[in-house]
């Protein structure tokens, strides 16, 4: 196995990139591999001591970096010898078989449709990303990758999630909801309308219907469906709030008692632990012809870590194989 991490992309890059991926060679075997690409100088100057001359690790150059804030078109088309536009070229080429980029995520999404292109009968890939709840692991897809989809593309995306969520996080028949404005079936936008009806008929998921914002942490579904630009403000709402009440949690129990902060601290730090992003590493771009994992921009070395453990168990898992099989299904229904 051979996957290819973007060392240029994200905050905090190349140092906790570069660490991360040291880090994740413990969910490797003897024979695979790790490719860092960007800068060699760069690159080779963050190597910690412990574990950096491991021979698995690889070094690619790649003299161009896409920043954070560049325009992913003009930048995919300045910058051809960038990160991630040889990270997509590798994994189109098969020389790797999986890429993780902590990057500029319009880039990284298009760099891989245009290079990787489309499984089956995709046609617009979508970014879906694993939220932790009391009632477990909830995927929600599309959170960023499609901000203007067609119910067609959000049928794909049920699909497609539903099967990352049965072979990757292990859920019998996951429920499937659609994400909308009240539970019942005449409410939502023109797109959700359309999307409920297609979902209703579509017998290869097991769809129960719209549910609400608030249900979403409730346990009343393990797979949520919305366009990107309403899934992007759920995770970054979601995000923020998680960090909000934990600050504040452990604000008012240090200000009522020293001894009471020092007895709470290992139970909020395990909470924590649960739910921080950082924990799951990152989100699949479902629907190109490989793998790609989506790193949050602030990823630290521990999710840069946890994105090879789960690029890891995608390219064991085959699932892009159970994808293209009920996207074949779905075309023989419809004809």
């Amino acid at each position: 196995m051979r996957i290819a991490i973007d060392a240029m992309g994200g905050d905090y890059a190349p140092a906790q990139i570069v660490r991360g991926a040291v880090e994740g060679l413990q969910f490797l075997g003897p024979q695979d591999e790790i490719w860092l690409l960007g800068r060699e100088d760069d690159v080779r100057a963050h190597l910690p001591s412990e574990g950096g001359d491991d021979p698995r690790i690889r070094i690619h150059h790649c003299p161009e970096v896409i920043e954070m804030d560049d325009s992913p078109v003009e930048a995919l088309r300045q910058k051809k010898n960038s990160s991630i536009m040889i990270m997509a070229k590798l994994a189109a080429e098969r020389q790797v078989d999986a890429v993780i980029s902590a990057g500029n995520t319009g880039a990284c999404a298009a760099a891989c449709q245009l290079k990787m292109r489309t499984l089956g009968s995709v046609q617009r890939p979508g970014i879906a990303v694993v939220l932790p709840s009391f009632h477990g692991p909830l995927t929600v897809c599309d959170v960023g990758a499609n901000v203007a989809p067609k119910p067609h593309h959000l049928l794909q995306y049920a699909q497609m999630a539903s099967a990352y969520a049965e072979f990757i996080l292990k859920i019998d028949h996951p429920r499937v909801a659609l994400l909308s404005i009240g539970s019942e079936e005449v409410k939502g936008s023109p797109l959700v309308k359309l999307t409920h009806d297609k979902l209703k008929r579509d017998p290869s998921v097991n769809f129960i219907g719209n549910v609400e914002g608030r249900d979403l942490f409730s346990g009343a579904c393990d797979v949520a469906v919305c366009d990107g630009f309403v899934g992007n403000v759920v995770l970054k709402l979601t995000e923020g709030l998680a960090e909000g009440l934990f600050k504040t949690i452990a604000r008012e129990i240090a200000a009522e008692s020293v001894d009471l902060a020092k007895r709470f601290e290992p139970v909020v730090k395990t909470i924590w632990a649960k739910h921080d992003y950082s924990e799951h590493g990152g989100a699949p771009l479902l629907g190109v012809d490989g793998i790609c994992i989506i790193c949050h921009g602030s990823s630290n070395a521990r999710a840069i870590k946890n994105a090879v453990r789960v690029a890891s168990q995608y390219v064991q898992s085959d699932v892009n194989r159970v994808i293209l099989e009920r996207l074949t299904e779905e075309e023989t229904v419809d004809a």
